[in-house]
């Protein structure tokens, strides 16, 4: 068998993870990835017959019932994949009665999938019944993003048409808006419940004074979905206390849908 660490999937994750700890996303063992893999590529790298250890979950992932995903360990440190993914990582199969994860590789010194894996398997199961394309959910803390959910009101329609506002690509990038979540406790089935019933509507959902949930086709859709919200969160906070001399009107937005062939989340925009 080939290599482990020489797979694309492994290869990719270590550099998202690596980018996003640069980007200050990620501080300590802030943030967690999971993506779908496709058993026939990790069968060229494992025996995905041979479990090395069993991981128990509180509620039923029968849904994804066989499926392998990569995700990030708990309490490990996203700066540290890059140079040690077989204890930071680890490659899991859902077992066939949804209730526990199957280890095939990674996760070496005792290491365990991520706190928030009830969040992402939430997630994974609404955003594939959405679309079957959908294989990463992503989790970090961007800076800017956080920032914002201090001083905006956390209504759904006023913070997407915020976000959309600071930059043209916004509205192109998630026409289907923001979902938002007030502040709660992180790491338990209640806010991976919350975030699911927000993924149902929305790719991104941002979870109040802790960051923000996305999901993709691919982890460069997932990155680039997060990276252009934080960089119109940036904007924003640079702009939000001076005088508005102008701004991007919802018939200028109503305009770049058209152009871009994209349609806005229904109700966001004034009609015109």
């Amino acid at each position: 068998m080939k290599d482990i660490l020489t797979a694309p999937f492994v290869q990719e994750v270590c550099k998202i993870t690596g980018n996003m700890y640069r980007l200050g996303w990620d501080e300590r063992n802030g943030g967690n990835l999971s993506c779908l893999l496709d058993e026939k590529e990790v069968g060229a790298y494992l025996d995905t017959s041979q479990t090395l250890r069993t991981f128990p979950m509180a509620f039923d992932a029968g849904a994804l019932a066989g499926k392998i995903f990569i995700v990030t360990g708990t309490g490990k440190y996203f700066r540290n994949i890059p140079d040690n993914p077989a204890e930071n990582l680890g490659i899991i199969r859902v077992a066939a009665d949804g209730r526990s994860v199957g280890l095939l590789w990674g996760y070496e010194g005792g290491g365990a999938p991520t706190s928030e894996l009830p969040a992402h398997f939430r997630s994974h199961i609404v955003r594939l019944e959405k679309d079957p394309g959908h294989r990463v959910v992503m989790h970090c803390h961007a800076t800017n993003v956080v920032a914002m959910t201090f001083i905006h009101p956390l209504d759904e329609r006023a913070f997407t048409r915020t976000l959309w506002q600071m930059c043209t690509e916004c509205l192109v990038v998630f026409p289907d808006g923001v979902g938002v979540l007030p502040w709660m406790l992180c790491g338990n089935d209640e806010i991976g419940v919350a975030t699911a019933e927000k993924m149902r509507e929305y790719r991104l959902v941002v979870w109040g004074q802790h960051g923000i949930f996305g999901a993709g086709k691919n982890i460069d859709e997932a990155f680039g979905l997060i990276e252009t919200v934080e960089k119109a969160a940036e904007i924003y906070l640079k702009i939000c206390r001076s005088p508005i001399l102008q701004s991007i009107t919802d018939e200028e937005l109503q305009i770049l849908a058209k152009a871009f062939q994209v349609t806005p989340k229904e109700g966001f925009l004034t009609a015109k």
